[in-house]
């Protein structure tokens, strides 16, 4: 697993959220049907788990490092140049993410007011989802940074 645990709170968290995803989609199935009549609640329910699952399912693949990548030109590089391609473009990747985590935030306290629809929450917890996935990719990525010292160790690219 190069040194990866198996299992980490992101992949645990998007698999909980999975499971619950597809109860509350069965409800919403069999509260069509004349069996009984399902809550309102749970089409917006479903919708705000799925977004919930996807972001958080995303800051698992950046653990896993399992982007799609075209590394064929970079595999041409040497060693060093490679570390040195890798790296900016972790560095350029941070700088996106750490924006999209300053917009999740800004995000979150603007819709702090706002009321769902259907669920008695607010909007800002839909919104959060964006800010927490972009924080653990953020951290990954520094991570990564930091622990890069030798390209030999890392995951090859599949395409």
């Amino acid at each position: 697993m190069d040194g990866k645990r198996r299992y980490s709170p992101e992949g645990i968290v998007a698999s909980v959220l999975f499971i619950v995803l597809i109860g509350m989609v069965l409800v919403q199935v069999f509260g069509r049907t004349p069996l009984f009549r399902g809550p309102v609640w749970t089409e917006e329910a479903a919708r705000w788990l799925w977004v919930w699952m996807a972001f958080i399912a995303i800051a698992e693949v950046e653990r896993q490092d399992g982007q799609l990548r075209m590394a064929f030109l970079a595999d041409m590089l040497p060693q060093g140049a490679r570390r040195v391609l890798y790296t900016v473009i972790d560095l350029v990747y941070l700088g996106i993410m750490g924006h999209l985590c300053w917009i999740g935030w800004k995000t979150v306290r603007r819709t702090w007011n706002n009321v769902s629809v259907t669920l008695p929450t607010t909007d800002a917890l839909l919104y959060a989802s964006a800010f927490v996935a972009s924080f653990l990719i953020v951290y990954r990525i520094v991570r990564r940074l930091f622990g890069r010292r030798d390209l030999s160790t890392q995951k090859e690219p599949t395409l």
